[in-house]
């Protein structure tokens, strides 16, 4: 019994065993896999609380700035995609961005047809990444923008780099190297599309100013407008635009217009260290022109050799052949002849077609090169050699034809100079003794002879208002009975007043002004001395009436005005002839009588070897001016010396320096000129004052002076030789 009931209990429990394994293993409901769960005990975790909340928190806040980020971040990219291409529609055809000057150019040619000089914003025409030099085009990739055809128009790496240096140099993260791709660069040049309006802008400065701004917004819209262009145009033509419109000093617009004015090549030819030069100027042009110092410009082009060669677009002994042999000028660029000239020129043509032109325009000019660097060399061999060191004194040259046609004008000692104060045009001096010439002029006309008589004796003249005046020779010395020709040879005062007083002075006035002096002439007898003040341009034109025979001149430099690829003249000018003042006979006389002046008197130090020379020297009281006016059969010349501020000039006379001046420059001017006679009389024997002497102004009243205070400038300021 026992052992059934043992037997018994052991089935029961063999069938609860498989009851509640059943059960565990596959619960028949929900209520009892529930209840499952419930009775099995619960994990502990180890972290603290706390950590747990931190942790927690963190991963909230990381979930939350991924949410916002993202769809910030779609935003961006949806309104940065909609601006981008907005403009890609906005953005004009590529040949429409290769110009985009606000003015033109004026390219001045000299009588040859060669170019000397260039005003305005030049622009040498449009060239293209393919038809320029292949080492320009890397020259300029390699200095500006290395990853140039790796990014999309922004460059992070770039962008990250200069915000590294920025830092590292100690200023904000934005505040120097931008990081600017070199299609942002051509993003500021078009400034960002919006044209110039001089109803917006004060003037094209304030809104080039606004274009090259460095703020964040605006380099935001930088990149905008970078973008687009990358998406609307090639590489190449992003390139090209750059090539195009960047200002590269010496008033040059493109790398066309630079190669020209620089090195008289087109782009295509530049070589490798003409490239390098050209690409160094981007970083500052100004600075880096080579017309402004060549050194320096050689020494940047040296360093963009070098980034060459590292990025491995000139070879090792590429880059060492460029560096032993850098960029020349050319000779034009070298020279920059006809500083002043140009200058003078350019207002003698319209503004419209001169200072402020918006188109291309092309001047012929009567300039002669070969003149122009004589006179100018001439200058500097006197200040070198015969003045001074640390001397402050002036000079001004001015070399014309018989007709009036300049061909070379100096305006003081700096010569390579643009917009400066020309004294040969615009510094109004009082000639002295150099005023002379008219005054004989007048009385040759009026009957006097080269041979006729005149007593050189003291003299005293009362001026209404002002009193007595009694002029006095530089000498103060009297020399009795002289020939005209005597007096003017050694600049004699008393005979050149009592002249003019008996020719009268309004004919002497009349016949200065018919000869081109169109300064206001004095009214009293001192005008005969010399007391009005004139230009030397003025004097120079003067001059050159007497060369041509007695007809008045216009001195002119402009032959002809045109624009740029057109053959049609707008305005022009064949000569600067006018009507006879004089007689030929009374002009030959003179001719005779100022040649004399350089034979043997006065202005000795003008002589010219086996070529005869004609002219006249002055000096004006305290010798606050210095004159030598003359010329020979080919060309008239005339020397001014002094000092800006008037201080008297320190053992300097018309017959000094000025004189030597003019012998330089002519004695370079005439070189390889087969030398002509001067057309002039030839008496068998030079004249003696044995006649009668002929002394008509004491039997005849003074002229009355309309101005007192003209009268008695002119005796005070009243000079000799």
């Amino acid at each position: 019994m026992t052992g059934q009931k043992r037997g018994r209990g052991k089935l029961v429990a063999e069938r609860r065993y498989k009851t509640d394994t059943k059960a565990t293993a596959a619960p028949k409901n929900k209520t009892a896999s529930a209840k499952t769960k419930r009775r099995a005990p619960k994990r502990q975790s180890t972290q603290p609380f706390v950590v747990r909340m931190i942790v927690g928190l963190v991963r909230w806040v990381a979930r939350l700035v991924w949410v916002i980020t993202s769809r910030v971040a779609l935003v961006v990219a949806l309104i940065l995609g909609l601006s981008v291409g907005y403009l890609y529609t906005t953005l004009p055809p590529f040949a429409d961005l290769l110009d985009g000057r606000a003015r033109g150019s004026v390219t001045l040619l000299d009588r040859d047809g060669s170019v000397f000089a260039w005003r305005g914003e030049q622009f040498g025409g449009q060239i293209t990444a393919d038809t320029v030099s292949p080492f320009l085009k890397d020259a300029i990739v390699a200095t500006e923008d290395r990853r140039f055809y790796g990014h999309f128009g922004v460059s992070p790496r770039g962008i990250a780099s200069a915000v590294r240096i920025n830092l590292s140099e100690g200023r904000g993260p934005l505040s120097g190297h931008g990081g600017s791709t070199l299609t942002q660069q051509v993003a500021k040049l078009l400034c960002l599309g919006v044209p110039f309006d001089p109803k917006q802008w004060a003037d094209q400065a304030a809104y080039e100013a606004d274009c090259r701004e460095g703020t964040l917004a605006r380099k935001l819209k930088e990149v905008v407008y970078a973008m687009a262009m990358e998406a609307r145009y090639s590489k190449d033509e992003i390139l090209s635009i750059y090539m195009n419109r960047a200002y590269l000093g010496a008033g040059a617009n493109g790398f066309e217009a630079a190669a020209q004015r620089y090195f008289g090549k087109s782009a295509a030819e530049v070589n490798i260290a003409e490239s390098a030069m050209l690409a160094g100027l981007l970083t500052a042009p100004s600075r880096y022109a080579p017309t402004n110092n060549l050194t320096r410009s050689q020494e940047r082009a040296g360093i963009v050799l070098l980034l060459m060669n590292q990025q491995g677009m000139i070879s090792d002994e590429e880059r060492a052949q460029a560096k032993a042999r850098p960029a020349e000028l050319s000779d034009t660029a070298e020279k920059r002849a006809g500083g002043y000239f140009a200058d003078w020129v350019m207002g003698a043509g319209p503004d419209f077609l001169t200072r402020d032109t918006t188109e291309d325009v092309v001047i012929d000019t009567t300039l002669d090169q070969r003149i122009q660097a004589a006179a100018e060399d001439a200058l500097t061999y006197i200040f070198e050699n015969k003045v001074r060191e640390g001397s402050a004194a002036q000079a001004a040259i001015v070399v014309m034809s018989a007709d009036g046609a300049v061909r070379g004008m100096v305006g003081g000692r700096k010569l390579k100079v643009s917009g400066a104060f020309n004294r040969a045009t615009q510094a109004k001096r009082q000639p002295g003794s150099a005023f002379k010439p008219f005054v004989f002029a007048t009385a040759l006309d009026l009957g006097w002879s080269y041979d006729s008589v005149i007593l050189d004796e003291p003299i005293t003249i009362d001026i209404p208002g002002s009193g007595p005046w009694s002029p006095q020779n530089y000498d103060r010395k009297f020399h009795g009975a002289v020939t005209l020709t005597d007096a003017l040879k050694n600049s004699f005062n008393i005979p050149a007043v009592k002249l003019a007083m008996d020719a009268g002075l309004e004919n002497v006035r009349t016949v200065a002004q018919m000869f081109g002096i169109e300064s206001d002439l004095a009214q009293g007898p001192a005008l005969a001395l010399g007391a009005s003040e004139t230009t030397l341009l003025e004097m120079t034109g003067a001059y050159a009436g007497i060369l041509n025979g007695g007809s008045s001149v216009a001195p002119y430099g402009l032959k002809s005005l045109r624009l740029k690829g057109d053959n049609t003249a707008l305005m022009g000018q064949e000569g600067g002839l006018g009507e006879r003042v004089i007689t030929p006979d009374s002009a030959q006389q003179l001719i005779y009588m100022m040649y004399n002046v350089v034979q043997n008197g006065t202005g000795a130090r003008a002589q010219l070897d086996g070529i005869e020379v004609a002219g006249k020297t002055g000096t004006t009281q305290a010798a606050r001016d210095a004159w030598f006016m003359g010329f020979t059969a080919d060309y008239v010349a005339g020397v001014w010396m002094g000092y800006d501020d008037n201080t008297p000039l320190t053992g300097v006379t018309g017959s000094g320096l000025p004189a030597e001046i003019w012998h330089e420059t002519m004695t370079r001017v005439m070189e390889g000129i087969d030398p002509k006679p001067l057309p002039m009389i030839r008496p068998s024997a030079p004249p003696v004052a044995t006649g009668q002497v002929t002394d008509r102004v004491e039997r005849g009243a003074p002229d009355k002076a309309d101005n007192v205070l003209r009268d008695l400038l002119g005796a005070i300021f009243g000079s000799g030789n």
